[in-house]
């Protein structure tokens, strides 16, 4: 789903409702304090903030996975010819039946 910038609602609050939430004090840049009020629509500027980190942290996540996986793959143009071969080889077996 896409972030919608007036109402958040890209999160669903039926999984955040359950959360045990801890208080933490962070440091935050004017411009980014300045941002939040801009952006949080009807939330507390918490509550936006728990949105944003969310939402980075899933990012991370996934560009992470990207990261792997492109690792994992690397070595396909290596194995190119012997897939190819492989291909072939199935193809030649099933016009044969």
């Amino acid at each position: 789903m896409i972030p919608n910038r007036i109402d958040n609602s890209f999160m669903p609050r039926s999984v955040k409702s359950a959360a045990v939430r801890r208080t933490r004090s962070f440091s935050l840049d004017p411009a980014v304090l300045s941002e939040i009020q801009r952006t949080k629509g009807n939330v507390s500027a918490s509550e936006r903030v728990n949105q944003l980190l969310e939402y980075a942290l899933e990012m991370e996540r996934k560009a992470n996975l990207y990261q792997e996986a492109a690792q994992f793959f690397a070595s396909a143009p290596e194995e190119r010819g012997e897939r190819h071969a492989f291909q072939r080889a199935g193809l030649r077996s099933w016009t044969r039946e």
